[in-house]
């Protein structure tokens, strides 16, 4: 069993933010936009132990956050068979060998709903156009499927990621839920139609 808890994780995370931002440093334009050398595909299983890296990092930013991967989400081992089985993709951002970004699409509830997944970027990759590409990629794959609408679902301690959403057109819902799980998660719905 591994459960990944944020104490545990800590200094694992900011060595590997670290050298993401000393790779960043000597790569990325005087405009902070996307880095070269960033390649936008789909997932391997054999990227789940970086994408776990990657949501550990993301998760040790906000306290009271686990990650019990055997215990709440053993399909990230299997990250892309996983989302193959369920009818849906996953893509990975991988800059000099490491994934430093994530997004998944699965059905969504509803017919012809897309349900936006697992939206992560690494620390030193933010804010320079990375989270905006993934969305673009899932949004074309959802237009292809026939999706007229997304939902997306985010714990309501991620307010940052809360004012994204809103700035790409997602309104939220007023309803939550509660996963009762070891991090006491309660999440906001987000929704937007697709043009």
């Amino acid at each position: 069993m591994i459960a990944v808890t944020l104490n545990e994780t800590a200094d694992a995370a900011q060595t590997r933010d670290a050298q993401d931002q000393a790779a960043l440093n000597s790569e990325v334009g005087a405009f902070g936009s996307v880095v070269s050398g960033l390649l936008l595909r789909d997932a391997t299983d054999e990227d789940s132990w970086d994408l776990i890296g990657l949501i550990a990092s993301c998760w040790s930013e906000y306290p009271g956050c686990v990650l019990d991967v055997d215990g709440e989400a053993p399909y990230y081992r299997t990250i892309a068979t996983s989302f193959a089985s369920w009818g849906g993709r996953f893509w990975v951002a991988e800059h000099a060998g490491r994934v430093v970004g994530s997004v998944g699409l699965a059905p969504g509830g509803a017919p012809g709903e897309a349900e936006l997944r697992m939206l992560y970027v690494a620390r030193p990759y933010r804010r320079r156009g990375l989270a905006r590409r993934l969305v673009a990629l899932f949004d074309s794959e959802a237009r292809a499927r026939g999706a007229r609408s997304i939902t997306l679902w985010s714990d309501t301690r991620f307010a940052e990621a809360h004012a994204f959403y809103e700035q790409l057109g997602y309104a939220r819902a007023p309803h939550t839920r509660e996963l009762h799980d070891l991090s006491k998660t309660v999440e906001y719905n987000f929704t937007k139609r697709l043009g």
